[in-house]
């Protein structure tokens, strides 16, 4: 099968296209990738600045969608089914990739394999920030930053959904139209005086929960944005520098700095992905979720895929083509 293998990590450019043998399929489901999600954490992996350090060479990606080719008893798919699914062992960038049953679902009938390729990771992340971290409750205000990318364009949707009042927070006009779409109920940039026109919006005081993936000078600020008793969900440092906080602004302000992990969470309590599953589920059949998608590059250009994540170019989620599906 065709794969991007990471040799080196010098970034994108230590990917190289080889041939490798396929996966075995063992107890896990075997799918035909048609297509792969390309993600932050993938950009981190090539540079060696990710938590999880496999050893060299090893074959990134940890989302894709395409047709089960065999399943093992008891599982929820079947082969022929369209599938989006989860791998934390990595191997998404390949065109056959073996996942645990667990981690894949059936795509929405509406939803092209590109559409779903960018789903688990951030719909479940967005889900799990929102929900079991940020306890948000319908009528609440949210702030969402990054609010064109994949995590960003997700959580619109999971707020919206949970009844919230969503600002988006994006950094040019561009973003903001993608972040529209999405369904933000208003959209702030990044460059003006977004906290003043937030305080405006809420009357003053500001959002009950803010969804940071940005990190650096945004979590600064965003920590003045919070209403009494408001949450801020550090999601990931995007932004580069990973920020500190003075405890005694969250003591005198009664405000709540919460750390958001949710594939390290699922270790020790897997039993939370069926019912974020069923959860999403529900919100797609109704419509409130249609994930984004951005640009889409054959698999033969992820280098340049990664490329674009990391000049913060790219809106929605960025998708490798691997196959016709």
């Amino acid at each position: 099968m065709r794969a991007l293998q990471l040799q080196r990590l010098d970034g994108p450019d230590g990917l190289a296209l080889v041939e490798l043998a396929e996966p075995e399929a063992q107890d896990a489901v075997l799918i035909d990738v048609v297509a792969a999600g390309v993600s932050f954490p993938d950009l981190l992996l090539t540079k060696g600045q990710y938590q999880l350090k496999p050893p060299l060479p090893f074959v990134p990606g940890v989302e894709v969608a395409g047709v089960v080719r065999s399943a093992p008893e008891g599982a929820s798919v079947k082969a022929g089914d369209r599938v989006m699914a989860f791998s934390f062992g990595l191997g998404g960038f390949a065109e056959v990739a073996a996942i645990p049953a667990e981690m894949v679902f059936r795509i929405p009938r509406r939803w092209s394999f590109e559409a779903a390729a960018g789903v688990v990771m951030n719909y479940h992340t967005a889900h799990f920030a929102l929900h079991r971290r940020g306890r948000l409750k319908a009528g609440e205000t949210v702030v969402v930053h990054g609010a064109a990318g994949g995590v960003g364009t997700a959580s619109i949707q999971v707020a919206r959904g949970a009844g919230a009042r969503v600002v988006a927070v994006v950094s040019d006009e561009r973003k903001a139209e993608v972040a529209r779409k999405a369904g933000a109920h208003e959209v702030l940039l990044s460059s003006g005086p977004w906290l003043t026109q937030l305080k405006e919006l809420t009357d003053g005081l500001g959002a009950n929960v803010v969804l940071d993936p940005v990190g650096g000078d945004i979590f600064d600020k965003s920590l003045k944005a919070l209403a009494p008793e408001g949450r801020l969900l550090v999601v990931g440092f995007a932004g580069g520098r990973i920020p500190e906080v003075a405890v005694n602004k969250l003591l005198l302000r009664n405000i709540d700095v919460v750390g958001v992990a949710w594939g390290g969470f699922l270790i020790h309590e897997p039993s939370l992905t069926p019912t974020i599953a069923k959860d999403l589920e529900a919100m797609a059949d109704q419509g409130v979720l249609e994930p984004v998608v951005g640009p889409v590059f054959p698999l033969e250009q992820g280098a340049q895929a990664l490329r674009e994540l990391d000049a913060r170019r790219a809106t929605g989620k960025v998708v490798l083509r691997v196959r016709e599906g």
